[in-house]
This record gives structure tokens, sequence and C-alpha cells, in this order.
């Protein structure tokens, strides 16, 4: 059974447009933009690393999983203004989860969730490959366990 994976941020092509727009824009689309002001804490979904302090991020609300089920979701993320795409390879993990409590959910290819775990980030891999071994899983989303925010999808690789 194939439980190798790879993680996938959100891509830098579909935020880009937020930094050119105004605090007004942005607001109309209940997004803010704000300086970081301690680390970690300010994870990125594009560069899948914490910002640093000083550095400017958007919230806003990100359509995650546009499944046509009753898991669709949407919720808030951070973006960096100058990051770069992550390209992870086969496998790894980026620091930014090692140091955070994490739920962990199987989807199917429907959009239903197959199963879920919670678990620190040092064991991330595991629980990755524990819910790949179901082969009903299609695909992972990682939040953040306390506030449930969307942190990056898996995929088989």
């Amino acid at each position: 059974m194939k439980t190798d994976f790879k993680i996938i941020p959100i891509s830098k092509e579909n935020i880009a447009h937020l930094f050119e727009l105004d605090d007004a824009a942005l607001a109309k689309m209940h997004a803010t933009r704000q300086k970081v002001t301690h680390n970690p804490g300010f994870p990125c979904r594009v560069s899948l690393q914490d910002a640093e302090i000083g550095e400017e991020v958007i919230l806003f609300s990100y359509d995650h999983h546009a499944a046509t089920s009753a898991y669709r979701s949407k919720g808030p993320v951070f973006v960096r203004k100058n990051a770069r795409e992550s390209h992870l390879r086969v496998n790894e993990i980026p620091k930014m989860l090692e140091h955070r409590t994490l739920s962990v959910r199987g989807y199917n290819s429907s959009g239903d969730m197959e199963g879920a775990l919670t678990v620190e980030g040092a064991t991330i891999s595991e629980a990755i490959k524990e819910l790949f071994s179901n082969t009903e899983i299609d695909y992972i989303h990682v939040h953040n366990a306390g506030p449930g925010c969307f942190n990056c999808k898996v995929e088989r690789a």
C-alpha cells in the first residue's frame, strides 16, 4: 500500500493579487493586512514557514476544501507578502508543522472524511502514513488543532 506523500502549499499564483489591494478592499473581503509581532505564530500557507517578526502578512478566509460534501470548508489563513512557494520533496515535513499540535484529516474522492488524528507535529509523518494506509483516503488536510486553521494539503506521492 502506497503511503509516501507530498505536502502541497497554497499556490502563490492564487493569492498574489491580495497584496495589490488597499486596506479598504481587503476589508470588503473580510481580510486584513498585518505586521508579524511574534514568531512562531503567523504560519504562511504558501512558503510553509513561520513569518518573521516585522514581515507583512495578509489574513483572509481561504476555501481550502471546495468539496461537494458536508465537509466543504473554508477558514482563516496567513500568507506572507514575499513568500516563495514551498516545493517539498516526497515525505518531507516543513518545520512550521513540527512545533504545533495538529489535526490530520483524511478524505475520500467524494470529499467525505474517512479518518482523523490529532498529533504533535513531531509525529505527523507517522500520522500521514497511518491515514494513507486506508485505501479509501485520497488526500489529507493538516490543520492547527487549537485554532482549527488549515495548514496544507497532503497527496499520495
